[in-house]
């Protein structure tokens, strides 16, 4: 059985956390149970679960039950809004070091 969640939790208060963050890239390269993921953290297994919990209840995993393990798998879309927000920052860098080196393209002509 698949279980997905409808978005509740804000994605950005959801990856706020380093510990979640790592769960994410982790997933990225492929499905994990909570027993493989709790393997890379010094945390007890229900702190992992009450993380992806959270990863869950913000729609940035599916979980789904393969006997008495839950599975778990990224859902990458769900970071859209993320990377939208961050687009903004990347403009803004982007024209400032663009200025930066018309600045300094000048000062070597002088």
């Amino acid at each position: 059985m698949l279980a997905t969640a409808e978005p509740t939790h804000d994605v950005f208060a959801a990856i706020s956390h380093p510990a979640r963050r790592r769960m994410l890239d982790l997933l990225i390269e492929t499905d994990r149970s909570v027993h493989t993921l709790a393997g890379h953290f010094q945390m007890s297994r229900p702190a992992v679960s009450q993380h992806l919990r959270i990863l869950l209840d913000a729609g940035l995993v599916t979980e789904q039950r393969r006997g008495r393990e839950r599975h778990y798998h990224l859902i990458p879309d769900r970071l859209g809004e993320v990377r939208d927000w961050m687009a903004q920052y990347e403009r803004f860098w982007d024209d400032r070091l663009q200025r930066l080196q018309n600045l300094l393209s000048k000062k070597d002509e002088e």
